[in-house]
């Protein structure tokens, strides 16, 4: 082995020296962290994520911070709502160190203090609402307690971004009450339903039923007024016919007369044949005086025709009068 001189010893002696210092100055801070660094026992300043320098054995690291968002949960508590109902609530807060130092030296405990702040506020801000409002708006329950704990926690240089209420828990009998209640609320909407969907259908039948009774009487309406139409049409017809008797009479021709009574005489008689339970006529006349009736027909229809015309059928053969007695 080789002896060391003394200049050897001294130059080892100093690399250590400088190895150690710079050991002690170098520091690497993480993502996601914060530092600080104090001196002599004071905050001097904050070592921000990467390779940072300290004067070594003068300053020295005081906090090592997360600056992540981080969760807290908040215990389960009971509160008394302001309707003197007894609940038990827990919940979540989620909250960010945005100051490093602030939240290092302005407060001990930073995750006890908050979790006692957030208890606190939820007791607040829940015991002053009625049960039914307290299980109906949560949203709201969360919006104050989200502002209130924020502004109280702002001073330590945090950050509160959420707070949700997990659970709230009514005593068992409330539970059973308020599921009683439930049950009657909803066959309550059922019965209501029921009643008017009844009332919808009574409408619309009476509304078809009137649709009905409208067309009905339109269809009378039209109806009667082509019958009026008939008989005054046949009224004229009747007239005229009885003007050109008159004329005829007038004229000295008497077979015009007795065609006219005649015709008429025949259609009564048809009128008594086609009667559906009629099977036996008798007749209220002679039946000669038919038969002449026949002949003055038979006149006329040789004045109308001349004597090549249609010869008449010769009475008592074949027609449409029934004789007297069946």
């Amino acid at each position: 082995m080789f002896p060391f001189a003394g200049s050897d010893i001294a130059l080892i002696a100093v690399a250590l020296v400088v190895i150690l210092f710079l050991f002690a100055a170098i520091k690497t801070v993480p993502q996601g962290y914060q530092w600080t660094v104090e001196r002599f026992g004071r905050y001097v300043r904050t070592l921000h994520p990467g390779l940072r320098l300290i004067i070594p054995f003068i300053d020295r690291i005081g906090h090592r911070v997360n600056v992540m968002e981080q969760m807290l949960d908040v215990p389960s508590q009971e509160v008394i709502t302001k309707d003197n109902a007894k609940v038990t609530v827990d919940g979540v807060l989620f909250f960010q160190v945005l100051d490093a130092a602030r939240s290092s030296y302005e407060i001990t405990r930073l995750e006890l203090s908050l979790m006692n702040l957030a208890m606190t506020n939820i007791r607040t801000v829940m015991g002053s609402m009625d049960l039914d409002a307290l299980l109906s708006n949560r949203d709201t329950i969360n919006e104050s307690l989200l502002r209130v704990v924020d502004q109280a926690a702002s001073p330590w240089g945090i950050k509160v971004n959420r707070i949700e209420i997990k659970d709230i828990a009514p005593p068992a009998d409330l539970v059973a009450a308020m599921g009683r209640q439930m049950k009657a609320e909803r066959e309550k909407r059922a019965v209501i339903l029921e009643a008017e969907g009844q009332r919808q259908s009574e409408i619309l039948r009476a509304e078809g039923e009137k649709q009905s009774q409208i067309l009905e009487a339109e269809g009378r309406r039209e109806a009667a007024f082509r019958d009026a139409e008939a008989r005054e049409r046949q009224a004229e017809a009747e007239a005229k016919a009885t003007e050109m008797l008159s004329a005829a009479i007038a004229g000295g021709n008497a077979l015009s007369v007795n065609y006219f009574i005649a015709e008429k005489y025949l259609k009564a008689l048809e009128a008594l044949a086609m009667s559906p339970n009629q099977k036996t006529l008798i007749l209220p006349v002679e039946a000669t005086q038919i038969l002449g009736s026949l002949s003055g027909i038979g006149e006329i229809a040789k004045a109308a025709f001349g004597p090549d015309g249609p010869a008449p059928r010769p009475p008592g053969r074949g027609g449409s009068v029934p004789s007297a007695g069946g």
